[in-house]
């Protein structure tokens, strides 16, 4: 088989011109080597800031596309690492180069068999456009290669909001990727995937810092992610959720938080819903709220709940606020409080009558 692209041994990896006619380009600074594998694959901190929006959250439209990779055997063997870049100045999206047919992972599990596994974690869900193609490439590729598993995470989705034209391609398109599952799982970047991407794939990153706090506006960056690739594709998504919801009143901080931090500086463009009168903002995080984060190992965690029509009105109940009682005084509401005369009266029968008799006395001495 011989390859679409070239591959030249560096320092600690190897790079990669995933098309071999691809040349140094002054419309693309990534230009021509948009594959990197090993250590050569990983990125500055400030990058993987800007482009994956963590710790914070999105923070603009990204116009960039960046996906980290791992090969692995059918026991979890890591075979290799590497990163893959878009090309600004070709317009291709790092899915397009990975999936394309004699491209790098079809001649990868060509030459290695023990390959079972593929790891995407991506900035953006991949899409179908017609410059782009990525799901259909991806479609493509696990049907020539039906025993491999493709796991993709993501840390935001892309166009498949409906003010896009292809949103609703994409959407479909997602749709038909997630009829794979069990072979093919679409699940958003959370909870100990953000440390490990920070351990595996970003330099100059040790210690504490690996390890720093989920901020509330990626958390719910990731739940808000979670909740709509549900939507989309019907298939409950792997997610960890680090926000606490088990009582409503662990999550004062984060809904006050929503409420208060202005909207155009974590989400510029985004609107706001309005309820009568009052501005809803939509995913307002406030990034001075750090969540508390245990590492959870990853696994199959309880299905997000969904709402089957999100216009259907709820059912509110509302309670008032009652006066607080000790135990004993609700104990005691059902018997009269000590010292109060109680006057018990029956009312019988004869009491009836007795009162009968004295109104017949009556009418008899006003005869006479």
């Amino acid at each position: 088989m011989e390859p679409l692209y070239e591959e030249y041994l560096a320092n600690h990896g190897t790079i990669v011109k995933p098309y071999y006619w691809l040349s140094f380009s002054l419309d693309c600074s990534n230009c021509p080597y948009h594959i990197r594998t090993g250590e050569e694959a990983r990125v500055p901190y400030t990058e993987f800031y800007q482009i994956f929006g963590f710790p914070y959250g999105p923070a603009y439209p990204q116009t960039k596309h960046l996906t980290f990779y791992e090969l692995k055997t059918s026991s979890g063997s890591l075979v290799q690492k590497g990163h893959a870049s878009s090309c600004t100045g070709n317009n291709t999206h790092p899915e397009s180069m990975l999936f394309e047919m004699k491209g790098y992972f079809d001649s990868a599990l060509h030459n290695n068999n023990a390959i079972r596994h593929i790891i995407l974690y991506s900035n953006n869900s991949p899409c179908n456009e017609a410059n782009h193609c990525c799901i259909s490439k991806m479609y493509n590729f696990l049907i020539t290669y039906p025993d491999v598993t493709l796991s993709i995470y993501f840390s935001q989705l892309y166009h498949t909001e409906a003010e896009f034209p292809a949103s609703a391609w994409n959407r479909e398109a997602l749709r038909s990727l997630a009829s794979f599952w069990p072979q093919v799982t679409l699940s958003p970047i959370s909870g100990g995937i953000w440390h490990f991407l920070l351990n595996s794939f970003v330099s100059g990153v040790s210690g504490s810092t690996v390890f720093q706090p989920i901020l509330t506006g990626r958390a719910l960056a990731d739940r808000h992610n979670a909740y709509e690739i549900k939507a989309i594709t019907g298939v409950k998504p792997y997610f960890t959720d680090v926000l606490p919801q088990t009582k409503e009143n662990q999550n004062i901080k984060a809904q006050a938080a929503l409420e208060s931090y202005p909207l155009n500086k974590v989400f510029p463009g985004q609107s706001l819903q309005v309820t009568s009168g009052r501005q809803q903002p939509n995913l307002t995080p406030d990034l001075r709220v750090p969540v508390i984060f245990v590492l959870v190992p990853f696994r199959d965690l309880p299905p997000i709940h969904v709402s089957q029509n999100p216009h259907k009105p709820r059912n509110i109940v509302r309670h008032l606020n009652m006066p607080q009682m000790s135990f004993q005084e609700t104990k005691d509401l059902g018997r009269p409080p000590i010292g109060m005369p109680v006057e018990r009266m029956e009312i019988t029968e004869q009491l009836a009558s007795s009162k009968e008799m004295d109104e017949k006395k009556k009418k008899k001495k006003g005869k006479k």
